[in-house]
């Protein structure tokens, strides 16, 4: 009987001792993924984006999935430091946005983490950032938006709006690394449509676009693109109103928001495809294996009730082409 009674208090410490330990283990660690990027806030329409292709794919942030972000709030010169916080974590993978400026700062920081290019204004090819699009090599990977041949085709969209134009203003950020060559394109094709004078008008900062006023701009206005730029294009379209003139702008938001026309490739699709090579990379795949892919969808928005606020009687030739027509 004792017999019994002791080999019963011995299994019970066992399975009791085995309860405990269970409970003990630590909890699996949750892939950790960085977000560096010029916004200002992370709940925006790309950032939407990318949280809803993570959750196509099975992640949802906080339970299966950490989401660092690292936004510089429209300071370029904020971003080193960001991409060394997220490298210093580490995370097991960065995302990009803010054209190959950003990206070339986080491949300078690290060969080790993936980097995957949410968006990419340039060409990474020509910029060094990688071998090719079909192997990039190295650990980075993404989308690209191919900006340079994008600002020609605004020019032609600003042409064929206004056939009688002969001046544009162009609005750059200086601090931008892709804003020179995307000038450069648009200088290019303005010239070649028959446009003789270009006035440029730099702002590399939020309070450098608010110190413009509307007596600076005298001629239609081409924006090239740029995430500062874009996170304040409340700023630049009061700006245009307040000057009654009409702009040619590089996404879609900027005419949703009162703009004439928007022009460029939607950023928040780019965005939920950019999940997608997250979910391959933490599933084992090498950055540099993954192809890099162009823009996955280009909108053209024309905004005709501020046409007739400003006045300007649009060919229904162009009008037609829109894919989306704000009335």
């Amino acid at each position: 009987m004792r017999r019994r009674v002791f080999v019963a208090a011995v299994l019970g410490a066992a399975c009791a001792s085995a309860g405990s330990s269970s409970a003990q283990q630590p909890a699996p660690k949750l892939p950790r993924v960085g977000i560096v990027s010029p916004a200002q806030s992370d709940d925006t329409a790309i950032f939407r984006a990318f949280r809803h292709g993570l959750r196509e794919h099975g992640y949802i942030e906080s339970r299966n999935i950490v989401l660092e972000f690292r936004l510089a709030r429209g300071d370029y010169e904020a971003l080193p430091r960001l991409v060394s916080e997220l490298v210093n974590l580490p995370v097991d993978v960065i995302v990009t946005d803010g054209g190959p400026g950003v990206a070339k700062l986080a491949k300078q920081a690290t060969q080790r983490i993936p980097i995957v290019m949410g968006t990419s204004g340039g060409d990474p090819v020509a910029s060094g950032l990688v071998d090719s699009l079909s192997r990039p090599g190295g650990n980075i990977t993404g989308l690209t938006l191919m900006q340079k041949e994008l600002s020609a085709k605004r020019v032609d969209l600003l042409k064929a709006a206004l056939p009688d134009a002969k001046e544009i203003t162009v609005l750059l950020n200086p601090a931008n690394a892709g804003a020179e060559t995307n000038f450069r394109a648009t200088e290019q094709a303005a010239r070649t449509a028959g446009i003789t004078a270009i006035t440029r008008i730099e702002a590399a900062t939020p309070a450098a676009l608010r110190a413009l006023r509307p007596d600076q701009l005298k001629t239609p206005l081409v924006v090239v693109p740029d995430a500062m730029l874009w996170n304040e294009r409340r700023v630049i379209l009061d700006w245009t109103a307040a000057a009654r003139l009409p702009g040619v702008f590089p996404e879609r938001e900027y005419a949703d928001d009162g703009g004439l026309i928007g022009y460029g490739p939607n950023v928040p699709a780019n965005f939920r495809r950019a999940a997608a090579y997250v979910d391959r990379i933490l599933k084992g795949e090498k950055a540099g294996d993954l192809p890099i892919e162009e823009p996955a969808k280009l909108d053209f928005v024309v905004n005709l009730r501020t046409a007739r606020t400003l006045g300007i009687m649009l060919p229904d030739s162009f009008v037609a082409r829109a894919d989306e027509v704000i009335e």
